[in-house]
């Protein structure tokens, strides 16, 4: 744990961010790095280099940090429910379930929200304000013991990557109790978390007859001056047209409800797609599909491959700062809003593998094209 109230300034060209760290389980530069957003609502940007979203990272690396997450929330009453929020930190929520079935606690049932319609009944939908795509939808679970799980829930653990307002995991909470009625205590579940003491009793306050805990890597503060004469160059709509994706999304990964962890037999893939073991290799999940992807990844380095994970997003931010270069193509669940792939560099791997949950992938999606990589189709 490094001491407490360590201090970082970081100028960037959004603005100056200064940040004030209490408590860390990993030294804070192994965390994240920076990086402005094209986003008018909030300049910049911390880029974690354990999320597997915009920074490649070991898979060994992404399951330390569930563990260490999963490990400060193996207190709860049973039944609970983990959710993990899209699109950013589904494959942290599901890692931190897994890893939390791993250590006993398997009367629970994760899902992660989505922004996406299915013809399966909606428990609720939620905002998260300060993104660039908004409304969440959280689909009721399609087993029947994973519905009387979250019917019958005593504790709610919400995964997402970061906290600084808690707003969003505020709005998520609030919606959950029409659908949870048994709930007795919260848990935010986070690798960075930037609450004030003041903000954290603000919410323990507002759900004044749940218990409300409060689990993470790091603690802190931050404050930004924004540059007044910084150009976000604001990105087009994130927003989908609202069309159903039955047809065109295959397989339940997380969506509807998940009770044990999910299992692929591996064991051919390296043959099928020639991978050698000398291969620099990287497995990159697309979109919402991100944990399927990184277990493939996961088991490639087991099995003595280099290899890192990563995911593309819809997160549109500028190149520079810890964001070494971007591949822009459009979605590949036929809404045409445009997705992004950070710190691809050129020649830096041998084989790049793209997971996808979706088939056939639109003809406007050319990622595999602009990274002379090869589609794997789980679904």
């Amino acid at each position: 744990m490094i001491p407490a109230a360590k201090m970082i300034e970081k100028t960037l060209d959004c603005g100056v961010l200064r940040m004030a760290i209490d408590r860390s389980l990993v030294p804070p530069e192994e965390l994240f790095g920076f990086g402005n957003r094209r986003n008018r609502k909030r300049g910049f940007l911390f880029i974690s280099k354990v999320l597997g979203k915009h920074y490649p990272v070991r898979p060994r690396q992404m399951r330390r940090i569930h563990e260490m997450l999963a490990r400060q929330v193996d207190d709860l009453p049973s039944p609970f429910v983990v959710i993990g929020m899209a699109e950013t930190a589904i494959a942290l929520g599901q890692g931190v379930y897994e890893a939390m079935w791993r250590l006993g606690m398997r009367e629970g049932v994760f899902l992660h929200s989505t922004r996406y319609v299915f013809p399966q009944p909606l428990a609720f939908a939620f905002e998260e304000q300060h993104s660039h795509a908004t409304e969440h939808l959280l689909y009721l679970p399609r087993e029947e013991e994973a519905a009387r799980l979250f019917r019958e829930a005593r504790a709610l653990v919400f995964v997402d990557d970061e906290m600084s307002t808690g707003k969003t995991l505020c709005n998520l909470l609030a919606a959950c109790r029409t659908s949870c009625p048994r709930v007795e205590e919260a848990r935010f579940v986070s690798i960075t978390d930037w609450l004030s003491d003041a903000r954290r009793r603000e919410i323990e306050a507002q759900f004044p007859d749940l218990a409300i805990r409060f689990h993470n890597i790091l603690e802190g503060s931050f404050s930004f001056v924004p540059n007044e004469s910084f150009d976000c160059q604001a990105s087009a709509s994130a927003v989908g047209a609202g069309e159903c994706k039955a047809t065109r999304v295959g397989g339940d990964f997380g969506r509807f409800g998940c009770r044990e962890p999910l299992a692929f037999d591996f064991s051919s893939w390296p043959g099928r797609y020639g991978l050698s073991s000398g291969d620099r290799l990287l497995v990159l999940g697309t979109g919402e599909f991100m944990y399927p992807a990184f277990l493939f990844a996961d088991y490639l380095e087991e099995a003595g491959f280099d290899v890192v994970f990563q995911s593309s997003t819809r997160s549109p931010i500028l190149v520079g700062e810890d964001v070494g270069s971007m591949v822009e193509t459009v979605d590949n669940y036929g809404d045409g809003i445009p997705n992004f792939v950070y710190n691809v560099r050129p020649g830096a791997y041998d084989r790049i593998l793209a997971g996808y949950e979706t088939r056939p992938l639109p003809p406007e999606h050319d990622l595999l094209e602009k990274l002379g990589a090869e589609g794997i189709f789980f679904a």
